[in-house]
């Protein structure tokens, strides 16, 4: 527990450098001193580093590049390697586990100690990895290292110690399970095979034990010969030589004959008693052709013969189309007698296996299920019904339906919500599923005491929303919603659209959600926003559509028309909702090019529709083509449902929206919201005539941004041109045209356009005022400065990591960018091409970055709304909109807002002059308000109200507003708040209103933050950030006192940054890979009882007991249960192996934790209670073996003293 103080008055700055003059601390990033002064703020921080751990928590969703496959039948659960060398293993819903190998080499195959709790894993770098999964988080036992061959194929028969192994070499080698280590028995290609034999038999793809006896061998070589080893005898009992390569081998139960799949897509049954040739050969897709020969068909890469008590038995296989059918899905036949069933895949099929009754091999098998492993999906087909259902996955295996493209993680959310959500998600289910349980149902899993509502969000590149109930670290889809339904189906190649995003224009970038007031927001790439309110009761509705022309750039000469002093927005007078299209005028939308041009990207619906209970969209807000130029993609939203509005930020500049009125309210560029506060010295321009009387002009909210000596009007394009693209000094740097942007050696420069803020408009037709532009359509914005790292007082050169800083920034915001070098072609974001940008993004970023002067825009990279104070003489908060751009400038911008229902609707919402102008170093991220005790100030909102219902006369629906007050503590500190600010490079808190800045923490030099978020943890708030070097950090508040640094992670892709996002309670998440979304947590309490919320992957069963097999059958069956293994494959008969072939590797058989520095005393306490906890558990399994083999040792004890005595007293001759 800690005190810090810090006064409030007296502070003064420093600048680095200290060439320019610095003001005040509350407009530069310097450190504050502090002189004494009476008043204090007294906050105390509970927070100590001890409180923060970082772990991976849980994965969900499909495994990425899927590989294997293995199924244990006793414990029923179900295990999946992929290529990046993860196995995920599932159970019954709640048990799911994720493992990683270190080396990250592919997972080649699976094999199960069925019933051991254990899993064999072979991977691609020859290494072979014993599992313990009997700890709820798995850790390798033992490994082995092969040296000189590489592994093709394994297995390992039930109850059986000894692994065979089948090498590339087409050597068979054998492990022992218990130690892991080589045994001296190998079976030797050229053994295998005859002396005769003048080529190589190939690889390995084939081992098995023979079902009659086990002491039989089966191997399969990939050219197409089979050799069954007699491993007493060390020598074959038959070789077959066929023409076609073997892909897989499959036993009858009886052991007499088993079936080969072919490269030629035929089948072969082959009986022990003539293996000269095979008894059946069939083609199973291949027809007879006119000439009588067969078709040419594909492979059958895998083939199982299963065996039925009741009917025929089932042969499945995968593959063996014809050649001719192009085009055709990969498919999954099942064979069942005379029937011939084929199932057609959305995905390339990886692995299938049936799945049985009894584990042993020498039984009837009786199939059940066929579990399909395809490149994205997993489907378990139902054979016990003639029509072979699928079962209902319970899994969340389908995230990557369509491609992920954002994503938003609420923690503790309201209670009602997740219920109300799944209710009416779950009218639009798929029906047609098997009837059955799931029947991978293995495991045990309970909901932990640390639960409390959590909601996932992930927007998708098809437009597609999908809510997600995430509580107890389980994941089960609640809704859905397609956002493409608001617009009319674009033709192909038809319009803006088109030319925009072809592939997908509906495709997600960002969502804002407020689940209290549970209304809705999602942004598109199409530079699209669609607003969503809740109802549960359907509506026959029109969307109301706003088109707003945010396109603000300089042309050689503005020439005010006779039109000029109208503003863009309506007179006073109407207040009722507008008609269906309005849209706010700018520059040249007078000319009959503009007029072609003005069009947005989307059509939306224009009629009344039909909307099913659930989100229902109340307004459609779209951005502008201008001169053939489509929109810059937004990069901020933020809204308010307590204040109706919505505001939404790109790189042209900054646009607000009253959503109840149904109306735009400030339409300005970023240089334009400065005024006269312009933190800049930027080069004043000539001022403009403005035939507005002053009066009017002040009605209108925006009057006091500038003044007539500051009005702008565009530098000429020639002067601009001019200028040199040397470095300078700071002076001459400063003293350049804000507008000039050298990229390239050419300019391009903003409009300045001033708006106002008043009475809902009156919609114009194209007749109507607009403000003529002049001059050729210039690139939109060639330098992306959204997450731009700069010190603002030093000058600044260039860096040769600038191109990759580029490419890095379009695909982090989402910012199209533009060279003159490319033609002013436009290259938008396309989700097709999502894994070749991800993999484009560069770590050697620059820190610096061009001057301020030479960017042609200024982005807007956060907005907040919230109760606040504008200036530094206010006394009481009042609605603000706090606003973050990409030079690391804050601004503060004053609203007035009616709070009485009726005058909400009716008068117009005033949005006051910039207020306060504070800044940071680096683009800004996030805010964050806190009062004078340090506890979170959250956001006013609307209770929710279900607009829809109907109408009760006695309780008439009113809106409920529920406002936080920022001085709950005045008493202690007097009126006012603390403002939290975040940007890439620093972190900043301030006294509002007086604008004093109280601290300052510099987070990173040598990177830059992504992330950042103010999060309630342990009863107190933190800030969070996340960093591209990888590093996830905590810092105490107010104080920004660092708590937590751990190197988590290197950023190799853009998908981890793009949807990496922070929740309450030090949690977070962020997309792993296309089709898995990755859980972590930061809290030490999390991770302690993480034990106790994962689930159990082994309970202890009973293995079923063999049938018995009578006497003739044991009798004449042959002697597989005499065979020991021990006696052949042990180091006293076999010898020891080469130490040079294999190397055995001892694993970590303890907790497998991530290796992070933050690791308190009590995470410390908490591993050596769950090691004691384990520690008894081994200790009490080996009191019951030892128990057990006690009474075992008795009862032989017993019987031999039973046997002595009946036979003592007999003759030789009676025996």
């Amino acid at each position: 527990m800690k005190k810090f103080r810090k006064v409030l008055d007296g502070l003064t700055t420093s600048s680095p450098g200290g060439t320019i003059g610095s003001p005040a601390c509350g407009s530069t990033a310097g450190t504050p001193t502090a002189a004494p002064t009476p008043k204090e703020i007294d906050v105390q921080e509970t927070l100590v580093s001890e409180n923060f751990q970082l772990c991976k928590t849980v994965r969900h969703g499909f495994p990425y590049q899927p590989t294997a496959l293995a199924f244990d039948p006793v414990q029923k659960i179900l295990a999946i390697g992929s290529r990046s060398g993860g196995v995920r293993i599932l159970g019954r819903p709640g048990v799911d586990c994720f493992c990683q190998h270190e080396s990250g080499s592919a997972v080649l195959q699976l094999q199960f100690l069925i019933n051991e709790g254990a899993l064999v894993t072979a991977c691609a770098d020859d290494t072979l990895h014993l599992w313990n999964l009997r700890q709820r988080r798995p850790a390798i036992l033992h490994s082995l290292k092969f040296n000189r061959e590489r592994i093709t194929f394994c297995h390992l028969p039930f109850q059986s110690k000894w692994l065979y192994v089948g090498t590339e070499r087409g050597n068979t080698h054998i492990v022992n399970i218990e130690s892991f280590i080589l045994s001296g028995y190998v079976i030797m290609w050229n053994k295998a095979i005859e002396l005769s034999t003048k080529t190589h038999p190939g690889p390995v793809v084939h081992l098995s034990d023979s079902p009659k006896d086990e002491g039989k061998l089966l191997i399969g070589f990939e050219s197409g010969t089979i050799v069954q080893w007699d491993l007493r005898g060390k020598k074959a009992d038959f070789r077959i030589y066929y023409d076609e390569a073997i892909h897989s081998v499959s036993w009858h139960h009886e052991g007499k004959q088993f079936m080969c799949s072919h490269s030629d897509g035929s089948l072969t049954m082959w009986n022990l008693r003539n293996t000269s040739k095979p008894f059946q050969v069939t083609f199973p897709h291949g027809k007879i052709q006119k000439d009588g020969r067969k078709e040419s068909c594909k492979p059958i890469l895998k083939v199982e013969y299963k065996t039925s008590r009741n009917s025929e038995p089932f042969v499945i296989f995968s593959g063996g189309l014809s050649y001719d059918k192009a085009g055709r899905r990969p498919t999954l036949t099942i064979m069942h007698g005379k029937a011939i069933t084929v199932l057609e895949m959305d995905h390339p099929i990886v692995e299938f296996m049936a799945l049985c009754e009894t584990p042993y091999n020498n039984e009837v098998q009786e199939p059940y299920a066929v579990v399909v492993l395809l490149e994205k999906d997993l489907i378990v087909v139902d054979l016990t019904q003639s029509n072979f259902p699928v079962f209902e996955n319970p899994y969340p295996m389908d995230i990557h339906e369509s491609p992920v493209t954002c994503t938003a993680y609420f923690a503790d959310c309201p209670p009602d919500i997740i219920p109300i959500l799944y209710s009416i998600g779950a009218k639009h289910k798929k029906t047609g599923y098997s009837q059955k349980e799931w029947p991978i149902s293995g495991g045990t899993w309970t909901l932990g005491s640390h639960t409390y509502p959590e909601i996932i969000i992930t927007g998708h590149a098809d437009g597609s929303i999908k809510f997600w109930d995430a509580s107890a670290i389980t994941l089960q889809m609640l809704y859905k919603l397609k956002t493409s339904k608001v617009f009319e189906k674009p033709k192909p190649g038809e319009g803006r659209a088109a030319e925009l995003a072809e592939e997908d224009p509906f495709a997600v970038q960002m969502v804002s959600w407020c689940p209290q007031s549970r209304v809705f927001c999602v942004v598109g790439i199409s530079a699209h926003i669609i607003l969503y309110r809740f109802s549960k009761y359907d509506a026959n509705t029109q969307i109301v559509s706003l088109d707003v022309r945010l396109q603000f750039e300089s042309e050689d000469v503005i020439t005010p028309s006779e039109n000029e002093n109208n503003p863009c927005y309506s007179e006073p007078g109407s207040h009722s909702p507008q008609p269906h299209h309005q849209h706010a005028a700018s520059p040249g939308s007078g000319t009959s090019d503009s007029i072609k041009d003005s069009i947005p990207c989307l059509k939306v619906k224009d009629r009344v529709v039909r909307v099913p209970p659930g989100y229902q969209a109340e307004l459609v807000i779209q951005l502008l083509w201008v001169d053939g130029e489509p929109p810059q993609q937004i990069t901020s939203l933020d809204i308010n449902s307590a204040y109706g509005l919505l505001a939404f930020g790109n790189c042209n500049g900054l646009a607000v929206v009253d959503y109840l009125q149904k109306t735009i309210l400030l339409c300005m560029s970023t240089l334009d919201l400065y005024g006269a506060a312009d933190p800049y010295q930027r080069l004043t321009r000539s001022p403009r005539r403005n035939r507005q009387s002053t009066s009017e002009f002040c009605m209108r909210g925006l009057s006091n941004f500038y003044s007539d000596s500051k009005k702008r009007i565009r530098t000429s394009y020639q002067s601009l041109t001019e200028l040199s693209d040397n470095q300078q000094s700071i002076d001459m740097e400063r003293s350049k045209s804000p507008t000039s942007d050298h990229v390239n050696g050419h300019c391009t420069s903003p409009t300045s356009q001033p708006f106002s803020a008043g009475k809902p408009r009156v919609p114009m037709g194209h007749e109507g005022p607009r403000l003529t532009r002049r001059g050729p359509g210039r690139p939109p914005f060639r330098k992306a400065q959204s997450a731009a790292c700069m010190e603002i007082s030093l000058p600044v050169s260039h860096t040769e990591g600038y191109a990759s800083r580029r490419a890095m920034l379009q695909q982090f915001h989402g910012v199209t960018m533009y060279s003159h070098d490319e033609h002013h072609t436009t290259t938008p974001y396309c989700w097709s091409e999502r894994e070749s940008r991800e993999n484009s993004f560069s770590r050697s970023r620059s820190s610096s970055v061009s001057s301020i002067d030479r960017d042609t825009k200024e982005a807007i990279t956060t907005l907040q709304f919230g109760e606040s104070y504008a200036r530094k003489n206010d006394t009481l908060p009042t609605p603000c909109l706090w606003v973050g751009t990409s030079l690391g400038v804050v601004l503060v911008i004053p609203m007035s807002i009616a709070t009485d229902q009726e005058e909400r609707m009716e008068e117009p919402v005033t949005i006051g002059p910039s207020g306060a102008v504070l800044m940071l170093k680096g683009s800004v991220l996030h805010f964050g308000f806190l009062d004078c005790m340090g506890a979170l100030i959250q956001s006013p909102y609307e209770v929710w109200r279900d607009l829809n219902a109907p109408e009760d006369p006695d309780r008439p629906r009113r809106r409920k507003l529920v406002h936080f007050s920022p001085f709950s503590s005045q008493d202690a500190c007097g009126e006012g708040h603390l403002a939290v600010l975040c940007s890439e490079r620093q972190a900043k808190v301030f006294l509002m209103p007086s604008q004093l800045c109280l601290f300052v923490h510099n987070i990173t030099e040598s990177s830059f933050v992504l992330r950042a978020d103010v999060v309630p943890v342990y009863n107190s708030v933190c800030l969070a950030c996340f960093c591209a070097n990888g590093h996830i950090m905590t810092l105490s508040l107010p104080s920004l006192r660092p708590l937590m640094d751990v190197n988590y992670m290197p950023l190799t892709d853009m998908r981890i940054a793009r949807t990496f996002c922070f929740a309450n309670g030090g949690q977070a998440l962020y997309l792993s890979s296309p089709t898995e979304i990755q859980r972590i947590t930061y809290s030490q309490e999390m991770c302690d009882n993480l034990q106790e919320m994962l689930g159990e992957l082994f309970t202890p069963i009973e293995t079923p007991e063999a049938q018995n097999r009578g006497f003739l059958k044991g009798f004449f069956g042959g002697n597989s249960h005499n065979f020991d293994r021990e006696e052949l494959f042990g180091e006293a008969a076999a010898g020891k192996a080469s130490r040079s072939l294999a190397q055995h590797i001892p694993g970590q058989a303890g907790m497998e934790g991530m290796k992070v520095a933050a690791s308190g005393a009590v995470g410390e306490l908490a591993r050596a209670r769950i090691a004691l906890d384990e520690r008894g558990q081994r200790l009490g399994e080996l009191e019951d073996r030892t128990a057990v083999m006690m009474t075992s040792a008795e009862t032989f004890s017993k019987h031999a003293h039973e046997l002595m005595l009946k036979c003592k007293d007999k003759k030789w001759y009676q025996f």
